[in-house]
């Protein structure tokens, strides 16, 4: 593309590809940051000067001084986590006050929607989700439901003790009949109140009409930045459902999240592992359940920015990112933690699946097949040296140039930015993605 003022971030796979450290290399060139989509169930680990930042709702381009960072209406906030975040976040010296912008129309995350989390998950019994049990579900159900509360009602006190004041009484009445769990006690009901007019005080300098600044700065010719949380294969439609989170984390999202329209997009880029993890439950056609398996997961560091929980690693799955890139439009690709693969005999790439004796080169949309199907792959030969360090394409070692270029083929995409382990040094851009 000649120009480009505004342009999404997806991950291509099941999360954790590594967008974090993508939209903190990115953020230098632009002048906006959007969080879009998802809640404190998402986490982007960025690692700057030797300091390790994890996020869960603002947006990483804040470690940059001046830029401006955004949460839109598509996001749903915890605003105990969001102080938090932003007080973690002052103790190592970033300013945020004046940088951070929340939409008024942005759903919170209330104790009970944690509650609820928590119990509907232990009740499905052995069909677990996997869910993080931060109450993001529940949060997006009242949203819905047309019964959430937002932003906007923490500043008036007389809606705030309306709204919370029916959404307890239909909780009281699922806690008690339908999971036989105590209700919340009438002063518990005081107490929250007052806590969440208090977040109202706190958090009233920060909101903004997100929509009209985004679409201001773009007329303007600002450059901005959307980040998604989760990956394309969490999607609540196009994941694989029902192993899925409670959001649009696709491009679309952006702009459903944020309230710009779809033309005001110019590219999107999406960001894949140079192998394929998953965390909680659902199907993974690629998963390694062996030692090498546990390898990957021991040297990428595979645990949850979020949770902690461990990872499930397998080989890079082809049909999933080109899925990914059809229902996102992507139009270029990073490629992350290249570096893990480093010192195996072969890699290998799935490049279809067979089920029942079919060959699959597309996405499934049913689950059975997708739970019982067996990848089909094309091995290559490993490159046996350290390549965390190397600063040029061309210094690559020849077996992964040849790895990058297979994917490349496979996909129809170009692989533009290529990384070699956490830091921002450790990065190869082929091409620029802002001029």
């Amino acid at each position: 593309m000649n120009k480009m003022s505004t342009l999404v971030v997806v991950g291509s796979q099941w999360g954790d590809e590594g967008k974090g450290k993508v939209i903190d290399l990115l953020t230098e060139k632009v002048d906006m940051i959007v969080r879009y989509q998802g809640g404190s169930n998402a986490g982007h680990t960025v690692v700057k000067e030797g300091k390790q930042f994890i996020f869960h709702l603002i947006p990483s381009g804040i470690l940059h001084q001046g830029k401006k960072c955004f949460i839109g209406s598509g996001v749903v906030v915890e605003p105990q986590l969001l102080l938090q975040e932003i007080e973690d976040l002052r103790k190592k010296g970033i300013e945020v006050e004046d940088n951070l912008f929340i939409d008024y129309k942005t759903h919170l995350v209330l104790p009970y929607h944690k509650i609820l989390d928590e119990i509907k998950e232990e009740w499905r019994g052995k069909d677990k989700i996997g869910t993080t049990k931060r109450g993001i579900g529940p949060a997006y159900i009242d949203k819905v439901a047309r019964s959430g509360i937002r932003m906007a009602d923490l500043i008036e006190e007389k809606t705030l003790v309306e709204k919370l004041g029916t959404n307890l009484k239909e909780k009281n009445e699922i806690f008690n009949k339908l999971y036989n769990r105590e209700e919340v006690s009438e002063e518990e009901q005081e107490k929250l109140i007052t806590e969440y007019l208090e977040y109202g005080r706190i958090f009233k300098k920060y909101l903004v009409d997100v929509s009209l600044r985004l679409n201001q700065a773009i007329e303007e010719g600002k450059k901005v930045l959307f980040e998604g949380a989760q990956g394309t294969l969490l999607d609540i439609d196009h994941g694989t459902y029902p192993y899925v989170t409670s959001s649009n984390s696709i491009a679309g999202g952006a702009c459903t999240g944020t309230g710009i329209g779809p033309t005001k997009i110019d590219g999107v880029l999406g960001v894949a592992k140079a192998y394929t993890t998953r965390v909680g439950s659902g199907p993974f056609p690629t998963e390694l359940k062996d030692e090498l398996g546990e390898y990957l997961r021991q040297k990428g560091g595979e645990f949850g920015a979020t949770t902690g929980r461990p990872r499930r690693c397998g080989w890079f799955d082809a049909v999933v990112v080109k899925y990914a890139i059809r229902i996102n439009s992507m139009d270029r690709l990073v490629l992350t933690k290249i570096d893990v693969l480093s010192n195996l005999d072969k890699v290998k790439i799935c490049t279809s699946y067979k089920y029942k004796g079919e060959t699959i080169e597309e996405f499934p949309p049913y689950l059975e097949v997708l739970q019982n199907c067996v990848p089909v792959y094309e091995e290559m030969e490993g490159w046996k040296v350290d390549v965390s360090r190397v600063t040029k394409y061309e210094d690559l070692p020849e077996p992964l140039k040849a790895y990058i270029k297979r994917i490349e083929e496979i996909l129809k995409t170009k692989v533009v930015i290529v990384s070699l382990g956490p830091e921002r040094n450790q990065t190869i851009i082929r091409e620029k993605i802002f001029k």
